[in-house]
């Protein structure tokens, strides 16, 4: 089956093209789609569903969507839907005038951030969580949504950065049973254990249900 993927994100289309791997997955881009829906959703899953439904109404054929963001408890679950344009403890919900910042440095600040929150609070609590929403949908009135996590810590210092796969926070979230962070998985381990990994996987038994009932 062919499936749409409503990103222009080419390693996540790799990701995607990894876990349903019996699909071909395509990006807009691929087909020279003009394709930036403005995510207004108030959760990943409102999200997701604003994506898949603005990509469906110019291809009307299936569409994989997704939001994620990290979630730190200190920060009361911040930055969460706002990750992608969180600029500092100032700006937790992105900057006034709407620049995203380069990801390192939104992992620098978010460090210090944390760091700050406790200095003031006299806890040590650097436990945090990938949030991952997925929508498979196929039609206005027929979708599949799954929102699945995976559980980690962010590291003490920037310094302390490591890994050169994934992409975003990866490299400043450790996973302390593998004695790694995120960003030093291989593709397989990381489909394996990721948020996005879960995701894919329940979304993969409902495909697999869609195509037999054809």
């Amino acid at each position: 089956m062919k499936i749409y993927l409503a990103s222009g994100n080419l390693h996540k289309k790799q990701e995607f093209q990894g876990i349903f791997n019996e699909h071909e997955i395509v990006i807009p881009a691929d087909e020279g789609i003009n394709f930036d829906p403005e995510e207004t959703g108030d959760s990943f899953i409102a999200n997701s569903l604003i994506k898949a439904e603005a990509l469906w109404e110019i291809t009307k054929q299936p569409v994989l969507a997704d939001d994620s963001g990290i979630c730190v408890d200190i920060l009361g679950g911040l930055p969460g839907i706002y990750s992608a344009r969180y600029s500092g403890r100032n700006s937790r919900q992105g900057a006034s005038d709407g620049k995203k910042l380069q990801q390192e440095e939104r992992n620098r600040l978010l460090l210090e951030d944390v760091a700050q929150e406790i200095s003031i609070k006299n806890q040590e609590n650097r436990f945090c969580r990938y949030v991952y929403a997925m929508v498979l949908y196929l039609s206005k009135d027929r979708f599949y949504a799954v929102q699945e996590t995976m559980e980690g810590e962010l590291i003490k210092d920037f310094s302390l950065a490591k890994g050169q796969g994934g992409f975003g926070y990866d490299p400043i979230v450790i996973l302390p049973e593998y004695k790694k962070t995120v960003a030093e998985l291989s593709a397989e381990e990381k489909n394996i254990i990721s948020h996005r990994g879960k995701a894919g996987k329940k979304l993969q038994e409902f495909l697999e249900k869609v195509e037999a009932s054809k």
